[in-house]
């Protein structure tokens, strides 16, 4: 989400360096991201997050030009309602007495492939109520990418150094110990474990893989060309990953999901580890 705010300020910048008026033809990108969310949606996985990307790009399109001041009131904005939105949802959840829930199999899991499509048609509402939770975080993080971008995140500078130590001490320091725990205490702290956490160990990472990557000075061996390539194919790789899980994992591939159900998140680490490996050796070649 931050990357793609970084795409969002260099568009900006290519537009303003042609003298192109800006958005142009921008809402044009974004409904054709929100279409093929939308398919992907139907097709592949309903937790998709392109139509989120779609609606919260379209917002920040218009802002990226403004002042550092608007930008800066926007993003404090809707990221403080966004935060007490969650945290208050959070401590209901904690204070609110635990109901004993069955161990049904979820439909989506075990239903065929024309069944899903089904089922993802006709509890749409349902299935899409996450865009509530991702275009305002996908808002503030856009807008946060592109400011990185102008302070210099990216660049062999001091200042620039300076801004990766302090986003690796947020995320890796705060971010990642905070994920954890808000992961071990329980479903009641999802919220925080899927939604506020996340964000800040972003954050870290893309501080330690920049500040990695800058200090790089051999030339590109088969890791760094398909990072990089995986980042020239961003969209085509988000696409693939979610057809070879739907593939491993639901009931009419593989069923993996069910079959390691019991195993942790090893499977989880397994899985996410395998399908990097196949779109790291495919997207060079695409």
């Amino acid at each position: 989400t931050l990357l793609f705010g970084v795409g969002i300020e260099l568009q900006y910048r290519s537009a303003v360096r042609r003298g192109s008026p800006w958005p142009g033809r921008y809402p044009l990108r974004a409904a054709i991201l929100f279409v093929e969310g939308l398919v992907h949606y139907v097709l592949v996985f309903e937790f998709d997050v392109l139509m989120g990307y779609a609606i919260a790009s379209l917002l920040v399109a218009y802002l990226v030009g403004r002042s550092d001041r608007a930008v800066r009131a926007w993003m404090g904005a809707v990221g403080v309602i966004y935060v007490a939105a969650l945290l208050a949802i959070t401590g209901l959840l904690v204070v609110t007495p635990d109901v004993a829930a069955g161990s049904a199999s979820d439909p989506t899991l075990t239903a065929s492939w024309p069944r899903q499509v089904w089922l993802r048609l006709e509890y749409f509402a349902l299935f899409r109520a996450e865009l509530v939770l991702i275009v305002p975080s996908a808002v503030v993080l856009f807008l946060l990418g592109s400011r990185l971008v102008r302070a210099g995140v990216f660049t062999a500078t001091p200042a620039g150094t300076r801004i990766r130590r302090r986003l690796m001490v947020v995320g890796l320091a705060v971010g990642v110990p905070l994920n954890a725990l808000a992961a071990a205490a329980g479903p009641d702290w999802f919220f925080v474990d899927r939604y506020l956490a996340p964000p800040l160990v972003a954050l870290g990472l893309l501080g330690l893989a920049t500040t990695l990557v800058l200090r790089a000075r051999r030339q590109p061996g088969p890791l760094r060309r398909g990072l990089t390539a995986v980042g020239r194919t961003a969209l085509s790789g988000y696409v693939l990953q979610n057809v070879l899980a739907a593939v491993l994992c639901y009931g009419w591939g593989f069923g993996l999901a069910e079959r390691f159900a019991g195993a942790g998140p090893w499977f989880v680490v397994a899985l996410w580890a395998g399908i990097s490996i196949v779109l790291l050796a495919a997207a060079p070649l695409w």
